[in-house]
């Protein structure tokens, strides 16, 4: 199963202009409110019309500027799970699982529907409408609807988006478990980036219509190609950079020189650190490490984030160059020592961005 994707649309904010392939792995697109992640989906299932380019599924040509080829979105065999779900209102659960069936004997319809109904654990909801429904049994009624017809490609966009972080959590792995038996091509669209993460083998992340990363995860969380993909994936911590040797970098805004693991970018901009890399040590000496106070903190359930001034007491508490996430049960050990402490900037753990 592979899917083909190179097409521009012109749209009033910003032009969308991707390029990917996609098979049998989860292929997760990440990108901000507007960035043009369900206008993507919206093109590939046919809801709307790129100004040019080409989509194919499995060698079948779905969409072709060139050859004036732009199948209707019942023919291109995909199946889409909306962000609010779209069930059919006056319509049962059963009703709306076989909406997609006519044209087979309804014998067939209904062992197919009851194939998806068990996959998806509704038995016994077959005969309640919509609105007598959970969000999460809604959800769980949109993707037996978009399964039933065996898709070659799913398109999800924003599927948690609705739930509250319970029923996100338990979905989420619901949804893990359906994608592992599901041969088909699937794309998964969210702004989320813990969940593309966890979902997801491989990323495209987009930005204002325009594809600034895509390969796999680890990769590009590890080595974000740009600053504004290493913002997308939740680092926390970017300064400007300017090369001062081939593994020593000045790091502008932290006012500290730096050596580095990765191969200098041609077009050097910006380096950073993930806030959980960071790391407090007692050797003072040791390679980048640089004495520091805190700022301020701010407790979220497991974690505490400590915002650090770097080579001098902080002025105020926004006069700090570094964040750092770490465990309660750390900060309970350190929270009393002695400043200043000493923070390890781990050369391996360090990242370098430069222009597209």
């Amino acid at each position: 199963m592979a899917l083909h994707v190179d097409i521009t649309k012109e749209h009033p904010q910003f032009t969308l202009k991707v390029s990917f392939s996609a098979e049998n792995q989860p292929l997760g697109i990440l990108g901000a409110s507007g960035s043009g992640k369900s206008m993507t989906l919206r093109c590939i299932a046919g809801l709307d019309t790129p100004s040019r380019g080409l989509i194919a599924l499995n060698n079948r040509v779905l969409f072709d500027s060139e050859k004036g080829i732009n199948l209707p979105a019942r023919e291109r065999n995909m199946g889409f799970l909306f962000q609010n779900y779209a069930l059919f209102p006056h319509m049962t659960v059963l009703q709306n699982i076989c909406f997609g069936l006519n044209g087979i004997a309804k014998a067939e319809q209904f062992r197919k529907a009851k194939e998806k109904i068990k996959m998806a654990r509704l038995e016994g909801l077959e005969d309640r409408y919509p609105d007598q429904l959970s969000g999460g049994q809604q959800q769980r009624v949109a993707l037996a609807r978009a399964l039933v017809l065996e898709p070659a490609a799913l398109l999800l966009d924003e599927p948690f988006s609705a739930l509250d972080n319970h029923l996100r959590n338990q979905m989420e792995k619901e949804l893990m478990e359906v994608l592992a038996e599901y041969k088909g091509t699937t794309l998964f669209v969210t702004h989320n980036l813990e969940e593309s993460y966890r979902v997801c083998r491989n990323l495209i992340i987009l930005d204002q219509g325009t594809k600034i990363a895509c390969g796999g995860k680890d990769e590009i969380f590890k080595k974000p190609p740009t600053y504004t993909a290493a913002q997308l994936t939740g680092c926390k911590n970017l300064s400007r950079a300017r090369a001062v040797s081939p593994d020593t970098v000045a790091a502008l805004d932290w006012n500290c020189t730096l050596k580095v693991a990765q191969s200098m970018p041609e077009h050097l901009t910006h380096i950073g650190i993930r806030a959980h890399h960071l790391t407090f040590v007692k050797d003072s000496d040791l390679l980048n490490t640089i004495p520091c106070w805190i700022a301020q903190t701010n407790e979220s359930p497991h974690h505490i984030s400590l915002y650090l001034s770097l080579n001098s007491p902080p002025k105020n508490s926004h006069s700090y160059h570094l964040q750092v996430e770490v465990y309660k049960e750390k900060w309970e050990l350190i929270k009393d020592c002695p400043f200043p402490w000493h923070v390890y900037l781990n050369p391996e753990r360090l990242f370098l961005t430069g222009r597209q």
